[in-house]
């Protein structure tokens, strides 16, 4: 029985990264010698078993035969017979197909260090092709390593454009999209999982809302880069620059122009009413992807509210106590924060932009909570009132806070 440290572990230790969970393969192992060592087995496709004092996984050494569409349509083989070589050539990358063993040597067959070096992200052989899942872990791994100068192989591009062509990804289960979108949106560079995606034609079948904002034209004046695509990438780049790692307001700045691409062709470039006309396909995309709630809510505040922030300074106090109303900022504070940070993406996810000011952002947090200091029990005359009048003298109360939080 020999054990390796395997993928993520290694690839980030070459590369300098802060290490991530470390997972181990062992080779020439049974199920039944794992138990016996006090491992506790955890898989439930494959052997895999949590080591009795590390707690860290530990994975037979398996290779995969492709038996059906889809990402889960394998035929699993576990025998202690396979070798070390032949489970890492299951593996998607060649960067995520380097073990170190005992000794701490390198074990890289298929030149994942070699592609680590030249930033280089290459598939590591025709079996790649087998599992559709794979062209958004490209996209995936892309948002991470692209400040890091990586590129996707020509080859590897070419191959995902085919799978892209083929129909596989429609046998996607939403939950696993879901799931790489969401860690994308968490990544350093969104924009790199949506421009690879679309480079290849798999943005169309997975996220089909946000491909055709690709070459729908913006007025000028406002949006330099022009593409409404563009934009949307400079925009969820902005996000993760502004709130690193918040996939919430990743979110809502992936899709809080949605409404743009239903704009008539007669009207264009202008937009009017884009910010309502985005929360259908919205609704479509959270309801095919089974987006969290959350996410979902927050995503609607944005797409319904942005252009309202923006202005936030032509709003009436009345109005912007509505605006705060509609967001359900009274019940839900913490969502407040994110959509400033969500609309000041918008601004400044356009380019020559990039370091512009936005004093709505702060503008914003500051009038919620003058108006969330009011409380009802504190009203004037408040014991007397009842029913109705105490909604409508915590309106008035709010909005005269609203306009005193709005005075030099």
């Amino acid at each position: 029985m020999d054990t390796y440290l395997v993928g993520g572990a290694v690839r980030d230790a070459l590369l300098g990264l802060p290490p991530g969970d470390r997972d181990w393969v062992v080779v020439g192992a049974t199920p039944q010698q794992m138990l016996d060592a006090g491992f506790r087995p955890v898989g439930r496709d494959f052997p895999v078993f949590l080591h009795p004092h590390s707690g860290e996984e530990h994975a037979l050494a398996r290779t995969e035969r492709k038996s059906g569409r889809g990402h889960r349509g394998f035929v699993v083989d576990a025998d202690p017979s396979v070798t070390l070589e032949e489970d890492l050539q299951r593996r998607d990358f060649t960067i995520n197909a380097i073990a170190r063993d005992a000794r701490g040597d390198l074990v890289d067959p298929y030149g994942g260090a070699d592609d680590l070096q030249r930033r280089i992200l290459r598939h590591v052989g025709p079996a790649f092709a087998e599992d559709p899942l794979r062209v958004l872990r490209a996209a995936r791994f892309m948002a991470r390593l692209a400040p890091l100068g990586f590129e996707v192989a020509p080859e590897t591009m070419a191959l995902m454009r085919q799978m892209a062509a083929s129909g596989e990804l429609d046998t996607l289960v939403p939950e696993r999209v879901w799931q790489e979108l969401r860690k994308a949106l968490a990544a350093p560079r969104p924009s790199a999982f949506l421009a690879t995606l679309h480079a290849c034609g798999a943005l169309a079948a997975v996220l089909p809302e946000v491909d055709a904002l690709y070459g729908v034209p913006q007025r000028a004046e406002f949006h330099p880069e022009i593409d409404t695509g563009i934009h949307q990438q400079l925009v969820s780049d902005m996000a993760a620059r502004l709130a690193p790692g918040d996939d919430l307001v990743g979110f809502a700045a992936l899709t809080h122009d949605l409404g743009k691409a239903r704009t008539p062709a007669h009207v264009l470039p202008r937009h009017i009413g884009h910010e309502h006309a985005g929360l259908k396909p919205l609704a479509a995309l959270c309801e095919r992807l089974k987006v969290p709630t959350e996410h979902r809510r927050l995503a609607e505040a944005v797409c319904r509210e942005h252009l309202n922030v923006h202005r936030l300074a032509e709003l009436r106090d009345a109005t912007v106590l509505e605006l705060l109303e509609r967001c359900d900022a009274f019940r839900r504070p913490e969502r407040v924060a994110r959509i400033a940070i969500a609309c000041e993406a918008d601004k400044r996810g356009r380019l020559g932009q990039e370091e512009a000011d936005y004093p709505q952002g702060p503008a914003l947090r500051r009038l919620h909570a003058a108006a969330a200091a009011v409380n009802a029990r504190d009203l004037p005359g408040g014991a007397h009132l009842a029913g109705p009048q105490v909604g409508q003298a915590l309106r008035k109360a709010r909005i005269a806070a609203i306009a005193a939080a709005r005075s030099p």
